[in-house]
């Protein structure tokens, strides 16, 4: 299949479409700027003593006739676009392709080598986001601003998490039997100007000054602590982009018999989260947002550590046998895994996205312009993106006709070669949602291939669904076409067959924001939906039941700009505490009469409305492989910057073959 790098198929058409969008365009800014004042919700908490009320009601009184003037200025160029603009729609492509091509070693033609199907398997990471950059006035429906800065600084910040060293902490103590993957410190000590640094024995140094370099100042090799032996050799994995770090408990602590390798691996992939309050909440200073170019970047982008007890120095084999050993606490993990089933893998609360992130689904991409910012920041790390993804002007669908004034709003970046797209509009969206192109992007990419030259590929779906919340009806319209359109979609791209099997599957994810939680009375329709019996959900135990360890992913929008939550470090502090859950979590609308927000929340079911999905399916995988949840985490990075939580999740496919 031929993916399309350009919205439109010859470059006359695409410069017609320059043409005609640069007379809208001013057009379009008069009326955005027009509608902004009158669209915030709330005046920002943070803001007030600065920006009191008044002053925004004399701005209004004082740049309303300049704006009205301005617009009526700028409508005749913009009816004349709008002329031009309406009929290219009609072959206009459905997303545009972009792909960076000097990725040299890291790019995704070096991944592919990676696994080839064989040995224990190999783990993918998944996250998805509402990142809502809509028109400056939409979004302040939000409560959210500044829409163009916003998609850089969330680019930034997205790519520095990802392109973390993936670091894994062991805790020894007759206390503490606790296993974390540290995703927001770094126990290590800088030794000298060289960014080398050794790990820490028998004692926890927390650095907050420390920045990784390396590869000239680029993103670690992909080659990265990608499997659950990730620092075994025969997994594919390196030690120069992990750094597993011991921490003893008791003197003279012997690293114990490495006789049983499969319980290592079980307790290298995390068996437990570490106890509250083990990383401190780093001060922030003025403009610490996380970004590259913050002071708190430093805290984001990890020293990479070279494992070694002894710095580093004599054999690989020595500092393998050092570093990989079973600690006394795996026997324990197993067995709390066996006492609790639904916490047989990893989960947390994180302030980054996890290392090594492979795919990236988002939401509310609205703006074009936001788009390729946010295109440009993320191109830093991932190779493939998908991005102005669906249809604009007349669309008909059904018997139906709409007019779509923005597109769909999804994009998808990966670091895997992306083989076949398709995307569908759902064609029964009202209200607001009817003139935005709102449907589900499709995409196969392949992330391996076998020594019998198979390619091993795999099935992603993005899509975001109605929202108003009495339209449960219409969501259920969407979910079955969803199942439909993936069914037709993987039809439609196999080359498989029983007796020439070309190709295997090793997962089938679908990710995007639902817009229907699994604890509301009001979404009882949508919890028994059969795509949940088809695809597994690792936050829920069923119909209108979550784990106990899964939270909401909406905010409470009046609340986004408190100093308890404006930084990633603060949000995720307050977000692992019931109380702060129930302040700043959004909660179904109670029906029951009560005065105050906060006292309804009190008696609703559940830790928030949890309307970002990531989910899995388990059917048509190559023989004898299975996908299983390895680690799920609720992600608080992209705090200020958007109304959700980002939500991730790390996938092992296992192809069955008994370990060496």
């Amino acid at each position: 299949m031929v993916l399309y790098t350009t919205p439109f198929p010859n470059s006359c058409l695409s410069a017609l479409h320059a043409v005609s969008w640069a007379l809208i365009f001013p057009c379009y800014c008069v009326v955005d700027r027009l509608l902004t004042p009158f669209t915030s919700i709330s005046c920002k908490k943070c803001h007030r003593a600065n920006s009191p009320c008044y002053l925004q009601l004399l701005c209004i009184i004082l740049f309303t006739p300049i704006y009205l003037a301005l617009l009526v200025a700028a409508l005749p160029l913009g009816f004349l676009g709008f002329l031009l603009w309406f009929p290219l729609q009609s072959v206009r492509r459905p997303y545009i392709y972009s792909r960076l091509e000097d990725k040299g070693q890291a790019g995704g033609a070096a991944l592919l080598g990676e696994w080839r199907g064989t040995g224990t398997g190999k783990s993918f990471c998944f996250a998805t986001a509402n990142l809502c950059l809509l028109p400056e006035s939409l979004a302040r429906l939000n409560n959210v601003f500044h829409v163009q800065t916003r998609a850089k600084e969330i680019g930034q910040r997205i790519r520095n998490g990802a392109s973390r060293p993936q670091i894994k902490i062991y805790i020894d103590s007759p206390t503490n039997t606790s296993i974390s993957a540290a995703s927001f410190s770094s126990l290590v000590s800088p030794q000298g100007s060289d960014g080398i640094a050794q790990t820490v024995a028998g004692s926890i140094k927390r650095t907050a000054s420390v920045e990784y370099k390396g590869n000239g100042g680029r993103r670690p090799s992909d080659e990265a602590v990608n499997s659950p032996a990730s620092g075994d050799p025969n997994n594919g994995g390196s030690l120069e982009d992990a750094c597993i770090v011991r921490i003893g408990g008791e003197e003279g602590c012997r690293p114990p018999e490495a006789d049983d390798p499969a319980t290592g691996n079980q307790a290298r992939n995390g068996a437990a989260r570490g106890q509250k309050g083990q990383t401190p909440n780093h001060s922030q200073q003025d403009g610490d947002s996380g970004s590259l170019g913050s002071p708190s970047a430093s805290r984001e982008s990890l020293v990479k550590a070279q494992a070694g007890a002894d710095g580093g120095g004599g054999e690989p084999g020595a500092t393998n046998s050092k570093l990989l050993y079973k600690a006394s606490v795996v026997k324990k993990a197993a067995a709390r895994k066996r006492r609790h089933p639904d916490e047989a893998f990893d989960h947390e609360i994180s302030a980054f996205f996890p290392a090594n992130l492979d795919f990236l689904c988002l939401q509310e991409v609205f703006d074009t312009r936001a788009a390729v910012k946010l295109k440009d920041q993320l191109h830093g790390y991932f190779e493939y993106i998908l991005y102005d993804v669906g249809v604009y002007g007349c669309y008909r669908s059904h018997g139906c006709c709409s007019f779509k004034f923005l597109n769909s709003g999804l994009f998808f970046a990966s670091r895997y070669p992306i083989m076949e797209v398709a995307y569908h509009c759902y064609p029964n969206g009202r209200c607001s949602d009817a003139l935005a192109s709102k449907g589900a992007l499709f995409l196969k990419v392949q992330v391996g291939s076998t020594p019998q030259d198979q390619r091993i590929v795999g099935y992603l779906s993005c899509t975001h669904l109605q929202a108003t919340t009495e339209d449960s009806a219409i969501r259920c319209e969407q979910l079955d076409l969803l199942q439909d359109w993936l069914t037709d979609f993987r039809k439609s791209t196999s080359s498989s067959s029983a007796a020439n099997p070309e190709e295997l599957v090793a997962f089938d994810v679908i990710c995007g924001d639902f817009n229907f939680d699994n604890c509301s009375s009001d979404d009882k329709l949508e919890q028994q939906h059969s795509l949940f019996t088809r695809y597994k959900d690792p936050c829920r135990l069923g119909p209108g039941e979550e784990k106990s360890w899964a939270i909401g992913t909406l905010l409470d929008t009046n609340n986004l700009y408190d100093e308890d939550v404006c930084t990633p470090e603060n949000l995720q502090k307050v977000l692992e505490s019931e109380e702060g859950r129930r302040e700043y979590l959004a909660f179904p609308t109670s029906k029951s009469s009560g005065a105050g927000q906060k006292g309804r929340k009190d008696l609703l079911k559940g830790n928030g409305r949890r309307i970002d999905y990531i989910l899995h399916g388990e059917e048509g995988l190559g023989p004898d492989w299975k996908a299983e949840v390895e680690e799920f985490s609720f992600i608080t990075q992209l705090s200020g910057l958007t109304d959700h939580l980002p939500v991730a999740m790390r996938l092992m496919v296992s192809t069955g073959e008994e370990e060496a």
